[in-house]
């Protein structure tokens, strides 16, 4: 069992039913679960992934969002102290958004065992101080 930390772009891709990339992440979570892994994400993402629902007044949709990220199967992981420091270690590389930065530190927080993402450039980051793997979604040893 692994704790895999997911960033916003697979859980758009799964609930918005993404034509290029929803089966790939749906087969993922398949696998996760077979494999008993837990599934990680930051309270940023479940913010991210409220946007549209919220934004286009679909009520439903939007309690759908939620109870699937207030439910068992999913870990949200929140930007705390040990976050913090994370994140200010993480910065030190300029090239880094600090929006990827909020989710690698939530992930080091939570103590990731990989953290996957979709976002290439992220993906090829060797980051100093973080102790998980990353991984883009094709090529998640999972």
């Amino acid at each position: 069992m692994k704790s895999i930390f997911w960033d916003t772009n697979l859980f758009i891709y799964l609930l918005e039913d993404s034509p290029k990339f929803g089966q790939a992440v749906a087969d993922l979570r398949r696998r996760m679960l077979r494999r008993n892994d837990r599934l990680f994400t930051s309270a940023m993402t479940v913010g991210e992934v409220l946007v549209k629902p919220l934004s286009t007044g679909n009520a439903a949709l939007t309690e759908r969002y939620r109870t699937l990220f207030s439910g068992p199967h999913v870990t949200i992981s929140s930007f705390d102290f040990g976050a913090a420091e994370a994140y200010a270690n993480i910065r030190q590389d300029r090239a880094i958004r600090p929006a990827d930065a909020i989710q690698l530190a939530c992930a080091e927080s939570a103590k990731a065992d990989l953290f996957i993402t979709n976002d290439d450039r992220l993906s090829q980051k060797n980051i100093p101080g973080v102790s998980f793997f990353i991984a883009s979604l094709t090529r998640a040893p999972v």
